[in-house]
């Protein structure tokens, strides 16, 4: 069980890799307002800040898909191998992103939206 803690942890960090990315070495960034801040990026930081957005609205499928598995009865190590499949995926996902490769993107987050299906009805 303790492997399914640190896989939750690691996807709870994904978004916070694509919000270091958009913010790190920006010019003007105003943490009294990083929001308008946010807004106001273009290019690869603008699609940083995106995939950042993206990521956090992904994290509750996530989440409800591997608890709903874990309440069923299904095994950590049955589910594991996909939680660690979804957070890589999602890794490339943030490459994709962020080097604005919209298609790769698109078919990156299909995969994910997939991987977390096979975890909802996993061992069934």
């Amino acid at each position: 069980m303790n492997t399914i803690a640190w896989l939750l942890l690691l996807a709870t960090l994904l978004p916070y890799v694509a919000a270091i990315a958009a913010k790190a070495g920006g010019k003007g960034f105003d943490n009294n307002q990083p929001r308008a801040w946010l807004q106001q990026l273009q290019g690869w930081r603008s699609r940083a800040n995106a995939a950042q957005q993206n990521l956090f609205e992904g994290l509750p499928f996530f989440y409800a898909a591997a608890l709903f598995a874990l309440w069923r009865g299904v095994e950590p190590a049955v589910i594991a191998p996909w939680m660690v499949a979804w957070i890589l995926v999602r890794l490339l996902y943030i490459g994709a992103y962020v080097s604005g490769r919209g298609t790769v993107r698109s078919l990156l987050w299909g995969i994910a939206l997939a991987l977390n299906i096979g975890i909802l009805f996993a061992g069934l």
